[in-house]
């Protein structure tokens, strides 16, 4: 069964969009500019890591470390940010680095940015591991690495409660060049654009407590939307929990400590209903995140 789980998730990584080329989060939101280059230096300047496991009892599964920052620049009313992450799946290996250049304009009590990233991704392939499941399929091509640039832009709102932003990634939609055979090129697999919906609301529910509804909405054409939405709980700006769906996939339990109002530690674990379920051994994700605030 598992030679069968490494071949799906190959397929899923390098075939026209069948789903997501870019990793997402549990906790997407800590991460300044996971998903939105406008976001960088909004609110204020951190940096940090975080390293994620999907499917964890199944050879071969999602691993994926990122090393994240995104920093103010207040004098100049813009922000610098971006990220490094390497996300392997069995024979397949993604190591990359987005850069993201925001300009805040103030409105009333919050700010509009405007952002653009730059993205530089290099594809890995064992093909010894995959020859020997799939056998000598032309889609393996015959080259181990492939390395590609693209782009993206986004916009956001970034109020002292509101968020609301909407970005796009892979602009570009460069060609990942494995493919040997002789299809159209419509028909190689390349990078797809992504596009993202966000928005979250801060209610103070009393003077010690604090209530976030978050979601985040990915779409990529000719594959499934993705949907995630969820509340956090933050008490006395100590710790704080958390609960989150993503539909049609899982559910997410989410928790972590503010030390000092600096330095956060947040940890997130999914149960997963489908494509493999809590009954399936290993059916579920852990997400551990570091973080610190160069500012209270």
């Amino acid at each position: 069964m598992r030679k069968y789980i490494v071949c799906a998730l190959f397929l899923g990584s390098v075939a026209p969009a069948m789903g997501q080329q870019l990793q997402t989060s549990s906790m997407y939101d800590l991460q300044g500019v996971f998903h939105n280059p406008s976001t960088a230096g909004v609110r204020n300047s951190m940096a940090g890591v975080s390293y994620r496991t999907q499917w964890s009892g199944f050879s071969g599964s999602p691993r994926t470390a990122t090393a994240f920052g995104s920093f103010a620049m207040p004098s100049l009313k813009i922000g610098i940010g971006g990220y490094v992450y390497n996300d392997k799946t069995g024979p397949t290996s993604r190591t990359g680095l987005q850069l993201a250049f925001a300009k805040h304009i103030p409105a009333g009590e919050g700010k509009f940015s405007l952002g653009i990233e730059a993205r530089g991704q290099q594809y890995s392939l064992d093909r010894a591991k995959l020859t020997a499941t799939l056998g000598a399929d032309p889609a393996i091509g015959t080259a181990e690495n492939r390395f590609v640039f693209d782009a993206g832009f986004g916009v956001s709102y970034t109020g002292k409660r509101l968020q609301l932003g909407a970005s796009v990634s892979n602009l570009v939609q460069s060609k990942l060049g494995f493919y040997t055979g002789n299809l159209s090129t419509s028909e190689q697999a390349r990078l797809y654009r992504h596009y993202f919906f966000h928005g979250s609301y801060k209610w103070n529910a009393d003077e010690s407590t604090t209530i976030t509804p978050n979601f985040l909405v990915i779409y990529l054409p000719n594959a499934p939307t993705e949907f995630q939405g969820g509340v956090r709980v933050e008490h006395k700006e100590l710790f704080f929990w958390g609960l989150s769906l993503r539909a049609k996939q899982s559910f997410m339990l989410s928790a972590g400590l503010h030390i000092n109002k600096k330095f956060t530690i947040g940890y997130s674990f999914d149960i997963y209903s489908t494509p493999l379920s809590v009954f399936d051994k290993g059916a579920n994700a852990h997400e551990m995140l570091m973080r610190y605030n160069f500012s209270k």
